[in-house]
């Protein structure tokens, strides 16, 4: 059986390879990077954020650096197989969510608690970067360029009307994460894995009845055409997040000459950090209105709804808390020095 993984692995190597190399143009730039992510071209991340930096990175290199995005993991494999793809050297840079690899990013998994996270995606990139040398550990084989969260977990539903904790309780509910997971076991619902790409055929089936995912993803998902509810927080808060990084394989990193690498580093500094956060933000109004458009109820709980919901979560950091312990990590320092750098960050 390991001769023929290690055969059939050494096949893909080597039409991945092939791929790379016809996509590159003759006379190719000085330092050619590959950047692979799971999501269309159409989608925000694609459009928003990861085409402009590439742009401005090749730019101020004056023509030095060329970045190739290939979107729709059209190199092969699957979204949790990004991460292992750059440490391996398969590709050069992955923009991917660390939940897709559980247990992989522990310490970063603090700005996905309920509670933590504000609903504040700007104010969480800056404070990741603020507290990054608390988490650096976590991305063993990578050089992080930036970590960032969407607009946060909404809930989005099939046919059900949730306003309340119990209202929950026995729904199948797509997670992108552990804390995602833990965050719907504690509204007395059942967490299931799903990546991104198949949530529409999930909520088709019937396989899930509703998912914690942000508003941003409707358009390129076409979510108004599986769903009746968006539900969120008052005053814009959500029901936790998710950590997405884009990195580079550290040996790719390491062997670039300084100039190279400060090219890169002039382009992931800290405002950007806090950007990418704010253009996760400013796309939650474009997918909320696609999904009103189509006659979709978008619903907006009242304070004292909000807090219930807070309540019913607030186990979920305990939870965390005492999982990540096992492992030497001192998760109560982590979430409060994320809560208070999320509160100096927001606006």
């Amino acid at each position: 059986m390991h001769a023929v993984a290690s055969f059939r692995d050494g096949l893909r190597a080597l039409a991945l390879a092939a791929a790379l190399a016809a996509a590159l143009p003759a006379g190719a730039q000085e330092f050619a990077f590959t950047l692979h992510h799971m999501l269309s071209p159409q989608s925000a991340a694609h459009r928003e954020m990861l085409e402009p930096w590439a742009r401005r990175v090749m730019d101020r290199s004056q023509g030095r650096i060329g970045i190739e995005i290939y979107p729709s993991m059209t190199l092969g494999g699957t979204p949790p197989e990004l991460v292992s793809q750059a440490r391996d050297g398969v590709v050069d840079i992955v923009w991917t969510v660390a939940g897709y690899t559980p247990g992989l990013h522990p310490r970063s998994e603090v700005i996905e608690l309920p509670g933590v996270f504000s609903g504040d995606a700007r104010a969480a990139g800056l404070a990741l970067h603020d507290m990054f040398d608390m988490l650096r550990d976590d991305f063993d084989g990578l050089h992080v360029l930036w970590l960032h969260t969407h607009g946060g977990m909404a809930i989005q539903t099939r046919e059900r009307l949730v306003r309340t904790p119990a209202d929950a309780r026995g729904m199948r509910i797509r997670t992108p994460s552990r804390t995602g997971a833990w965050a719907i076991e504690a509204l007395g619902a059942i967490p299931v894995a799903t990546p991104v790409p198949e949530l529409p055929q999930a909520l088709a089936r019937g396989t899930v009845d509703a998912a914690i995912i942000p508003f941003e993803i409707i358009p390129p998902l076409q979510l108004q055409e599986q769903t009746r509810y968006q539900i969120e927080g008052a005053g814009g808060m959500r029901f936790g997040t998710a950590l997405f990084h884009v990195s580079m394989n550290a040996d790719r990193w390491n062997a670039l000459p300084a100039e190279i690498r400060e090219v890169f580093a002039a382009e992931t500094g800290r405002d950007w950090w806090g950007e990418a956060g704010a253009i996760w933000e400013a796309t939650e109004a474009w997918g909320i209105g696609v999904a009103t458009a189509a006659g979709n109820e978008h619903v907006v709980l009242t304070v004292a709804e909000t807090d219930a919901f807070l309540a019913a979560l607030a186990p979920v950091v305990d939870r965390w808390t005492s999982d990540v312990a096992g492992q030497g990590i001192d998760g109560a320092a982590l979430a409060a020095r994320a809560r208070e750098l999320v509160a100096q960050n927001s606006r």
